[in-house]
């Protein structure tokens, strides 16, 4: 298993919110982690979702604020950045 860390950007992969992007708010333990897209689920009240199913986008180097406005912003830069790659 990928060692989630706060801050990280992950792709959900399957449930009803399978294919969206989510940033990991809290670790459970090394089974779960808490997840939020800042919009359907802000980051008051966090999804629980397991490890396995999530894939690691992108890792977040320095501090991570869990305010919803930021989040949403953080995961709307990592699409744009993931669709640029698909693209090429």
């Amino acid at each position: 298993m990928q060692p989630y860390t706060v801050g990280d950007i992950a792709l959900s992969l399957a449930g009803r919110d399978a294919k969206k992007l989510f940033a990991v708010v809290g670790i459970l333990d090394e089974d779960y982690v808490y997840i939020s897209d800042g919009k359907s689920r802000k980051a008051a009240s966090p999804k629980k979702k397991k490890t396995k199913h999530i894939r690691l986008i992108k890792k977040i180097e320095g501090d991570f604020a869990p305010a919803d406005a930021a989040i949403r912003k953080m995961l709307a830069d990592a699409k744009e950045t993931q669709q640029q790659t698909n693209i090429k």
